[in-house]
């Protein structure tokens, strides 16, 4: 937008205008050869996710790995992390810089954001968080080494913080931009935002007018018009909302693939505001309870029936595994002493005492599916 102010880029401008050659020329973009949508594709289209790409190509839905248009650009919101990539690329090419030397100059450094960057830094490794999958297994650090403006940047709570209140102050944009940025460009009628690509289509999100603006989503609250973005990696998961009438913004950032269960509750709680989480797929934690080791260690063994299981006891964690089904070794999660569940999928396990009180069976119910496993050693 800061470029759109210095006239350097126009929003609604063909991209591939501001190239040198033809787009399916350039390596990245081959796969476009012979759709000539991609002429179509701006800079706003990039920004309000309606470029018709697939978040990433990878999830393409005809599972080829190929860059397709899968709409005519403009016509409807699919976010695509792919769009927002060739935005970097043809900033990069309008300007003659690297995307990282421009954050850092027009963003970063103004809004005093000392440790944030598209580029992992040496001043970065004496103090960084790792993350965790769903089951609570930590994860190597990924140090980029080449910029994404789609996901490689890393940040802190305190310096993102200070760019939230940047935009809402509108720091280094005229008003008209800052306007522009979060009005509405596109209205969005899906069920759910991802699989990006669905055509499930509800009434449900009019009422609050869920769309989209220029990188931002925006809905209207009891407090008027608010402006949210979400953030989601493999082990990394994050949401922002800004309530502009109240002068109010609420960032939370998690390093787990749990994180978007506590997000309805949590944003609900601080700011009285419901977010439109079904749409987002922030589906609410379930309760568990923690169990002494001498009572886990009554579930530990091998089970036997339709499928086989074995059950371990890890460092204080019950976890389940089956070479049958190709299920690595899973924590289950208790919900009392006799109920458990799985948190990678939609399995409910209740282990059942024989009138001696050993456990003799385990009942699995696994996405409709209904098993009885017999305890055998």
């Amino acid at each position: 937008m800061q470029l759109f102010d210095e006239c350097k880029i126009d929003l609604d401008k063909p991209l591939y205008t501001y190239l040198r050659k033809p787009l399916p020329e350039y390596a990245m973009y081959k796969d476009l050869e012979g759709d000539d949508r991609w002429k179509l594709i701006t800079a706003r289209n990039c920004l309000d996710h309606t470029t018709g790409f697939p978040n990433w190509r990878q999830f393409n839905p005809l599972d080829n790995q190929k860059l397709e248009i899968f709409f005519t650009p403009g016509k409807r919101y699919a976010y695509s992390g792919e769009g927002l990539y060739l935005l970097q690329m043809v900033i990069e090419t309008i300007t003659s810089r690297q995307l990282e030397d421009l954050a850092q100059e027009k963003i970063f450094k103004p809004f005093g954001m000392r440790r944030t960057s598209f580029l992992w830094q040496s001043s970065f490794e004496n103090d960084f968080a790792v993350g965790h999958t769903t089951n609570e297994d930590t994860l190597a650090k990924d140090k980029r080494t080449k910029a994404n403006a789609a996901g490689s940047m890393e940040t802190t709570i305190a310096d993102y913080t200070r760019f939230i209140a940047g935009v809402m102050q509108g720091k280094g944009l005229s008003q008209k931009s800052k306007e522009e940025m979060l009005h509405a460009q596109i209205d969005i009628r899906t069920k759910h935002q991802f699989p990006s690509l669905n055509n499930d289509t509800t009434s449900v999100n009019r009422k609050i007018q869920l769309s989209y603006g220029l990188g931002w989503g925006l809905f209207t609250t009891n407090y008027g018009r608010a402006f949210f973005k979400e953030g989601h990696g493999n082990g990394w998961e994050h949401y922002m909302i800004s309530i502009p009438s109240e002068k109010y913004s609420l960032v939370i950032m998690t390093n787990s693939d749990n994180g978007e269960s506590i997000f309805k509750e949590l944003v609900e709680k601080a700011t009285g505001v419901t977010i439109p989480w079904e749409w987002e797929g922030y589906f609410p934690y379930r309760a568990t309870v923690r169990l002494p080791e001498n009572v886990l260690q009554q579930y530990v063994g091998e089970y036997d029936g339709r499928v086989k299981a074995k059950v371990f006891l890890v460092n204080g964690k019950l976890k389940v595994e089956s070479e049958m089904v190709g299920l690595a070794k899973t924590n289950l999660y208790a919900r009392d002493d006799h109920h458990f569940f799985l948190k990678i999928m939609e399995t409910e396990i209740e282990f059942v005492r024989a009138p001696d009180g050993k456990i003799e069976k385990a009942i699995l119910d696994d996405e409709g599916e209904h098993y009885e496993l017999r305890k055998v050693k």
